[in-house]
């Protein structure tokens, strides 16, 4: 594993808290992707229909990452919400292969929620809960995904702090 690159906030507006963290922190800009489309997710085992959207800034080296569920499917965030008020739920960061990451530290059977996207992104939420915020998340990361991500990190270099969200 890398190092944490990710603080992730389940939030219940993602554009109200995109906008609260570029106005009043100066964090941005913020890319989104509305309605995140999944080949497959799975929640504790079971296959899970999640609506959700995402949203991401960087703050220096460091990514904010917004995630807003629009359903109540089960899931890490409905049930981080039902127990917390919106906050900091999970911690990431880059693997170059998921399946390795998970065997190498030990996290077999400790897999809370994991998929696939639409796009062929893998990523596990794994439990290494010892208060809120330290649920970890494992993006597996190919060339495009560190491409994005360090386009979105090139952006918040001297961001002025126009179009602060950009879907």
């Amino acid at each position: 594993m890398g190092p944490i690159i990710q603080n992730g906030f389940v939030v219940r507006d993602w554009r109200e808290a995109a906008l609260h963290w570029a106005e009043t922190l100066g964090v941005g800009p913020f890319f989104a992707i509305e309605h995140v489309e999944f080949a497959e997710c799975f929640f504790r085992g079971e296959p899970v229909d999640i609506d959700m959207s995402v949203a991401i800034a960087y703050t220096g080296g460091y990514q904010i990452e917004l995630v807003q569920q629009h359903n109540d499917a089960p899931s890490i965030y409905t049930e981080f919400l039902e127990h917390n008020e919106p906050g900091l739920q999970h911690v990431g960061t880059l693997v170059d292969d998921l399946d390795q990451a998970i065997a190498e530290g030990g996290f077999e059977g400790k897999l809370i929620q994991h998929g696939t996207t639409a796009a062929g992104q893998r990523f596990a939420y794994v439990d290494s809960i010892l208060h809120n915020g330290t649920m970890l998340e494992l993006i597996e990361a190919d060339g495009g995904m560190r491409n994005a991500f360090d386009y979105m990190q090139k952006a918040a270099v001297g961001w002025d702090g126009t179009d602060p969200i950009r879907v």
